[in-house]
């Protein structure tokens, strides 16, 4: 890692507090512009943060209160700079790219849905400490029924890593706490989430496959498992691209069984195979860690065991 250049002003961004849907309209544009566009830049106005790459797009941490909840958009793939994920598609449109929400919650749906039903909300994301390879994201967010009060809020730290021209990481860090007694029903939409582009999902000639080896949505749904990862051709005649979400062995319910479709779906979710509804009582928390690998080639390739047993360690 090369030493930490955080000292370049024009990285680092403040933003006024978001204080729900309502003051959307008065979110002051904070924003820094890159003096140059070479190398790892990062830039924020008002609730969305992108990260760039030599001027070209990486992702976009988009934050804005009237959404269901924050989300990631794009994930660029190393060698086509073609998303690895969509924003939205067919047949479940209200997926979001890279996210992180749950349905079922007291009673609530902060997964899909209107945003009367439960919705997430950003206080207002942060760029925070960045180096020559590295952009961290820092946000806070409430989970509450518009008009009621916040039956949970997260605090979230996001890292982007620019690995090797092959590699690219994104860290992710929350800890998830009970602002009231929390009951979580059964339910197969929960945690931290991927909808891939539909060139790479096997339904459309890609591939999927879990730390164990098994492949598609037959060997891997329900399963328990450090790792699972879709790759392909892109738009079914390019480069071959991939990205593979990480599920921390540290994690509560680790090795956490997954949820995944070859449609291009894949959430490691434990509570759709939960004979109980889980208790968070007010007051607790937990603490999440996700890693999401954008590599270049199969994972045979970049080798994504090693990645994960040297992740999963640290």
């Amino acid at each position: 890692m090369k030493p930490d250049v955080s000292r370049r002003v024009f990285l680092k961004v403040s933003l006024i507090t978001l204080l729900g849907p309502r003051a959307a309209g008065d979110v002051a544009a904070a924003r820094e512009v890159p003096k140059s566009p070479e190398g790892l830049t990062a830039y924020q106005e008002g609730p969305q943060i992108w990260i760039r790459w030599n001027n070209e797009v990486l992702t976009s941490y988009r934050a804005h209160p009237s959404q269901k909840y924050p989300y990631f958009y794009p994930l660029a793939g190393p060698r086509t700079g073609l998303s690895l994920t969509t924003e939205t598609s067919l047949p479940w449109p209200h997926h979001r790219s890279l996210l992180f929400g749950c349905d079922r919650v007291n009673g609530a749906n902060y997964w899909q849905g209107p945003v009367s039903a439960g919705q997430i909300v950003s206080l207002g994301p942060q760029i925070g400490t960045t180096t020559e390879d590295s952009v961290e994201i820092l946000d806070s967010c409430r989970w509450a029924v518009p008009g009621q009060q916040p039956v949970l809020s997260d605090e979230r730290r996001f890292i982007w890593r620019m690995v090797s021209p092959e590699v690219r990481f994104l860290d992710a860090d929350v800890v998830w706490k009970a602002e009231q007694d929390v009951t979580v029903e059964k339910t197969n939409h929960s945690l931290f989430a991927i909808r891939v582009a539909p060139d790479i999902a096997p339904v459309n000639g890609g591939n999927l496959v879990n730390a164990e080896g098994r492949q598609g949505e037959k060997g891997t749904f329900g399963q328990p498992s450090g790792w699972c990862a879709f790759w392909g051709a892109r738009r079914g005649h390019g480069p071959v691209e991939g990205v593979a979400l990480f599920d921390h062995p540290s994690n509560p319910w680790a090795p956490t069984p997954w949820f995944t479709r070859d449609y291009g779906f894949m959430s490691p979710t434990p509570f759709q195979f939960q004979n109980q509804p889980w208790h968070l009582p007010k007051g607790e928390s937990v603490r999440l860690r996700y890693r999401v690998v954008m590599f270049a080639g199969s994972p045979e390739d970049v080798k994504l065991p090693t990645l994960y047993e040297a992740w999963s360690k640290e």
